[in-house]
This record gives structure tokens, C-alpha cells and sequence, in this order.
């Protein structure tokens, strides 16, 4: 073998090996590697704290991987690492994975109408309206029913009335979404539970299973099967060795971007970064990403009352969460993810915790915006400062001295609307809107 051959063959070996940086537990057993928060530079005086606002957010699960290996592991209220809880929505982005499987293989294609996999009158909507509705658009949340009619998650035709044209209305709408299911078994001849054991599952040690909750299908695990899930979305679709998805077309369009309506959503999975977003339940457009606090490439599968798998590429991480509603200070998903990042990133970050160690020439800031009740001012002053807030009549209805690097406020008591706020320090002054929901 000629020497040039020789450099190549070592050069190709080592790419290969840079690019698999990533750390897979076994599929079987519960062994798992860790990694101490100290060798990776991270704070550890900081994790009491987070673990602390955990718990007292009713978590009953945190787990953080980074590069694969456990950083931090929690467990709260009894519950161990081998307790079963529900993923409520986020199991939403397991089934959009689990489409794309199906696509991989030649089951469905997602350009398909819904109508066949379903027959015709699955809906209540005109023929023509329900023969333009795909796959796609279910995968999307863009099917066009009318999701204010009373039960979101009914899936009977009766439920399922024509609104708008499908693929023209973003709406986050369970039943459009539930049907998937049905389409998924039609076309693969299997239920949805087998389809996950066999294509997911036995490729990467997952268990848990959907289960029929009324209307809805439910996935229900342990909280180390959400960090595997985010782990092979991580690795985008490889395990290890074994490539699980290998249409990665479909995995960067599930990831990024899928309709101009709510920037901030791919198929069943929510993304920061983005210049709005959209929250179920409502129509209106929010400006600003979803979760400020966050890495903006993050994406997340999030599901009631805080299930939430927060998947970081640039910096290898996964955060998994499982617990009960975090309280009514918070919207659920995202002011509550919003909040987790907020008490994580002085772990990874060491970031200050007083005006004396403040970054200087930042604008102070406010979050999250919409907020539920309880806010954060971020105030970069040496000095100290002020945050007056004032109601759409112009009157001022608060007045608070701010003398900490960041100071939380519960607003709760205000009633629902939209405030102006100005933060003063330093002899200067910044204004804003905050929307409380």
C-alpha cells in the first residue's frame, strides 16, 4: 500500500472518529456513564439552587446529558429513575418521528391525502376541503378544523369542522394530530406500539408504550427513555453505530421551520431562535423567540404540565423534565421551560449574581414576555435601579427599587393585558411592553 493511500485511509479514519463524538448507554441494564459537572467547567455551587426551583415546581424527574453522559440526575417526591409518568404532548414529537420512519420505508408519504389511510368522511368538512388535507398538514397543526368548538381532542367526524383551507391556519389542535395514529396503522398494517418496538425501541434500549386516554394516545416511560429519545434526536437519528432514521431530509425538515404561520414549529416539535412564535390556544403572534433563556438552535418536544425534552446540538446537550404542573405563575410550555433555563444557565454559564458582578453595557431585560404572573428583570446597573410599570391609560400602577443583578416579581394579582414598563438605572432608561396572560 503506497504511502499517499496510507494518509488518506488515516485521515478519513480520524474524521470518522471526530464526528462520532457522542456517548450511548447500553441498550440493556441501567448502567449509563456520567460526567461531573466540575470537569466540564460547569458551576456546581449553582445546582442546589436549580434543583431547589425544581422541587418546588412539583419535578418529579430532571436529567441532563451532555455529549450523551448523565451531568445531572434528580429525582423528587418518591419517584426514582425507574417511575412511569406520562410525556402528554411531547409524545407528539415522537410520533413525528416515527412518521418519518414510516415514510423511510415506504409506508405513507406525507405529500399523501389523510383521506387514504383514513376513507373518505373522516371529517365533517366538505368533500373537497377533507381530499386536500395530508399528512403533511397533520403533522404541521395546519389542517384547518376549527379547534374552539368545545373538546380539541375529540376525533369523531362530527368533531372535526371546516374552519379554514388547510395548510392557511396554524392551530394546536389534538384530534387532526391523534388521527395520525390511525394513519400510521393503516399504512404500516401494524399498531402504533409495535411500529415503535420494532423500528425504535429495539435500536436503542427506549420502553414505554402509548397508551388510549380518552381520545388521545398518551406515551407513558421512564424519565431515562425521554433522555434516550433525546439523544438519538441529538445524534439526528443514529444510535451509536445503528442508523435508526437515515432520511435526513425528514429529520431537518421535522427540525426546522414547516409552515410561514408559527415559525416557531417543525412537525410536532417546538423551535427557538425564531423570530415569533405561536402557543396553543390562542391566534395571536408573539414577536421574539419562544424561550429567550434558551440556546436559540434548541428544539423540544413539550407536553402538558411540563414535559418537556430540550434538545441543544451546539452545545450537545439534553434536557429532560417530568413532574406535575409547575404551578399558575407559569404557561405551560414555554415560560416554564423558559424559567428551567434561567436557573440552568448559571450552572453552565457562571453567570453573575449581583449588580456588583453585572456584565456592563447590556440592556437590562424582562422575561418572560408573555408572562403568566411571575417575571424576571435582569438588571445590569452597577447602581442599582428602578422598574416602573404602567397600564395602557398611561397611570402607574408599580414603582419597585431593584438593587439585585436579577430580581423575580410575581404580577399574578394585575389583571390580564397589556403594560408598559420602564426600566431606569445608571441615567438611563429603557422601555418595553409586557403582555400578561
Amino acid at each position: 500500500m503506497t504511502r499517499p493511500i496510507i494518509i488518506a485511509i488515516a485521515f478519513l479514519l480520524t474524521l470518522n472518529a471526530t464526528a462520532q463524538s457522542f456517548y450511548f448507554p447500553p441498550k440493556t441494564g441501567s448502567t449509563w456513564d456520567t460526567v461531573s459537572p466540575s470537569s466540564l467547567g460547569w458551576c456546581e455551587d449553582s445546582i442546589p439552587q436549580l434543583l431547589q426551583n425544581l422541587d418546588a415546581t412539583n419535578s418529579k424527574a430532571f436529567i441532563v446529558l451532555k455529549d450523551g453522559k448523565i451531568v445531572i440526575e434528580a429525582y423528587f417526591d418518591g419517584f426514582t429513575k425507574d417511575s412511569i409518568w406520562y410525556w402528554a404532548s411531547a409524545g407528539k414529537s415522537l410520533t413525528a418521528f416515527l412518521v418519518g420512519l414510516a415514510q423511510e420505508q415506504g409506508y405513507l408519504n406525507i405529500d399523501d391525502k389523510t383521506s387514504d389511510y383514513l376513507g373518505t368522511g373522516w371529517s365533517s368538512a366538505p368533500s373537497g376541503k377533507e381530499d386536500s388535507i395530508t399528512v403533511w398538514h397533520q403533522l404541521t397543526m395546519t389542517s384547518g378544523f376549527d379547534d374552539g368548538l368545545g373538546n380539541a381532542d375529540c376525533t369523531l367526524d362530527s368533531c372535526l369542522v371546516y374552519l379554514a383551507d388547510a395548510g392557511t391556519r396554524w392551530a394546536y389542535h389534538n384530534a387532526p394530530y391523534t388521527l395520525l395514529d390511525s394513519v400510521m396503522e393503516s399504512a404500516t398494517g401494524r399498531s402504533l406500539n409495535l411500529f415503535l418496538n420494532q423500528q425504535l425501541q429495539s435500536k436503542t434500549g427506549m420502553t414505554g408504550a402509548y397508551v388510549q386516554v380518552d381520545y388521545n394516545n398518551v406515551h407513558f416511560s421512564i424519565p431515562r427513555s425521554m433522555a434516550r429519545f433525546g439523544l438519538l434526536a441529538l445524534n439526528k437519528g443514529k444510535w451509536d453505530q445503528t442508523v435508526v432514521m437515515n432520511d435526513t431530509a425528514f429529520f431537518n425538515a421535522m427540525t426546522n421551520t414547516s409552515q410561514n404561520v408559527n415559525l416557531s414549529y417543525g412537525y410536532l416539535w417546538w423551535l427557538n431562535g425564531k423570530a415569533s412564535y405561536r402557543l396553543p390556544q390562542t391566534q395571536f403572534t408573539f414577536t421574539g423567540a419562544a424561550v429567550p433563556n434558551a440556546p436559540a438552535d434548541m428544539f423540544a418536544a413539550l407536553g402538558k404540565n411540563g414535559q418537556i425534552i430540550n434538545v441543544v446540538p451546539s452545545m450537545g446537550l439534553v434536557v429532560v423534565r417530568m413532574g406535575d404542573a409547575p404551578g399558575t405563575s407559569y404557561f405551560v410550555p414555554n415560560s416554564y421551560n423558559d424559567s428551567i433555563w434561567l436557573w440552568l444557565n448559571p450552572v453552565l454559564h457562571c453567570a453573575p449574581t449581583s449588580i456588583a458582578q453585572a456584565p456592563a453595557n447590556i440592556a437590562p431585560k424582562l422575561y418572560p414576555n408573555p408572562t403568566s404572573g411571575m417575571v424576571t428583570v435582569l438588571l445590569p446597573y452597577a447602581s442599582g435601579g428602578k422598574l416602573v410599570l404602567y397600564n395602557l391609560m398611561g397611570e402607574r400602577i408599580m414603582n419597585l427599587t431593584l438593587t439585585e443583578y436579577s430580581t423575580n416579581i410575581d404580577l399574578g394579582n394585575l389583571p390580564k393585558g397589556v403594560y408598559l414598563y420602564q426600566v431606569k438605572g445608571n441615567g438611563t432608561f429603557f422601555n418595553g411592553k409586557l403582555i400578561l396572560e
